[in-house]
């Protein structure tokens, strides 16, 4: 197995305090891993590293490829083009359908033909189970939809990691299930996932790799298995 992000004795600080020191793990392609730990604890600004809003500025870390520990600033977009990310507030383009949100990013990536972009969007909505809404404004979706147009968004690109911080996490618990079920399909299918949640219901109805932060540490947690 390919591994697609490795961190090894990596510090991590922002605005000036250590957040998670010595932190050492590795994720292999098609994995599944949560982030678990309380608000503050690090798991953002983890994420942040991984996707180039944080230097890391001690110990060594390679994603996707890009050595995050030698990043240059113009790598960055590139960088982000191998990952997709998904946020917690959807971060979709309020005054543009679900198609001109995707698009807009498509375009942005350097693609330049409309029939290949037209083709893009229907196959990520497909897979989000979203293919009849390309046409409506966030505004007229509910929270459910809007994240599974943004893990669509996400996926235009063809990522090589899924990067989801807290995504069911202003999501009632049924639409939570719903986007979860999404993110479980998409990993089946072969997309690797570092998810970021504190929704502990999730972790026990989808058990898997678990890693936590906690006092400025980070370690892999042990599920017990249920009888």
């Amino acid at each position: 197995m390919k591994t697609i992000l490795k961190l090894s004795n990596v510090n991590i600080s922002q605005g000036g305090n250590m957040v998670l020191s010595n932190v050492s793990f590795e994720m292999l392609e098609g994995e599944f891993v949560y982030l678990i730990g309380k608000t503050g604890s690090g798991k953002s600004s983890l994420l942040k590293t991984l996707y180039g809003d944080l230097d890391l500025e001690e110990g060594e870390g390679e994603i996707v490829d890009y050595e995050l520990h030698n990043l240059k600033e113009r790598d960055i977009p590139f960088l982000r083009r191998k990952l997709g990310i998904v946020f917690q507030d959807f971060k979709l383009l309020p005054d543009r359908t679900v198609n001109g949100n995707l698009e807009f990013v498509l375009k942005a990536t350097g693609w330049k033909d409309a029939k290949d972009i037209k083709e893009r969007i229907e196959m990520v909505l497909d897979k989000v189970g979203m293919k009849t809404k390309g046409f409506k404004f966030p505004h007229e979706l509910s929270g459910g939809e809007q994240q599974r147009i943004a893990i669509a968004r996400a996926l235009l690109n063809e990522p090589k990691l899924i990067l989801a911080d807290e995504p069911t996490g202003n999501l009632d618990p049924q639409t939570s299930i719903e986007v979860m079920e999404v993110l479980q399909d998409l990993n089946k299918n072969g997309n690797t996932i570092l998810m970021a949640t504190h929704d502990y219901a999730l972790l026990l109805k989808y058990p898997s790799k678990t890693l936590k932060c906690h006092e400025n540490k980070l370690f892999e947690v042990v599920q017990r298995k249920s009888n």
